[in-house]
């Protein structure tokens, strides 16, 4: 399968299947993950992953949708504001390079056959609180996990090449 392939592919998935996700297969997206790169390689990005029910239920408060507590598991992507690259003006990159890696992970559940949807819409706090978490982490996504219920896809309609890329400077 192609990268092209994989990204056709993917979608956010909200059917999951009861079915657990093994660890070697979790292992794996978070390799992908692992190698994604950042900013000057600082790799100021954590991953906690969720698969205790009693955790995941506590999780669950923080996006209490019925489609999101049906997922056997869930990987909290953390961004590490101590060790992120800051920009001369100050900007701080780690929800870029999490969100890098978030990308390499979720390309990686489709080849290994599995489903994930990218949660931001979610109490960071609570979930900050309910992990324990550093005062320095800051979960920036929830990415549930698991094997898709049916095999139904939803239609991603995209932009057209011509409404979203420039060439030699900023056209309209």
């Amino acid at each position: 399968m192609t990268l092209l392939d994989l990204v056709a592919q993917r979608y956010s998935l909200r059917k999951f299947s009861e079915k657990a996700v093994e660890e070697e297969k979790i292992l794996q997206m978070l390799e992908a993950a692992r190698l994604a790169p950042s900013a000057v390689n600082y790799q100021p990005c954590h991953f906690v992953v969720v698969t205790e029910q009693a955790l995941r239920a506590k999780i669950d408060e923080a996006y209490p949708r019925e489609w999101f507590a049906k997922a056997p598991c869930v990987i909290v992507a953390c961004g590490n504001h101590e060790t992120s690259w800051k920009r001369r003006d100050g900007k701080d990159h780690a929800d870029i390079d999490v969100a890098i890696a978030v990308d390499h992970l979720t390309l990686a559940a489709v080849e290994l056959g599995l489903g994930t949807c990218w949660v931001c819409a979610f109490d960071a706090s609570h979930v900050h609180s309910v992990l324990g978490l550093p005062e320095h982490l800051e979960p920036v996504a929830l990415i549930p996990l698991g094997y898709p219920l049916d095999e139904s896809r939803p239609l991603k309609k995209r932009k057209e090449m011509s409404e979203i890329v420039s060439w030699n400077g900023y056209v309209l």
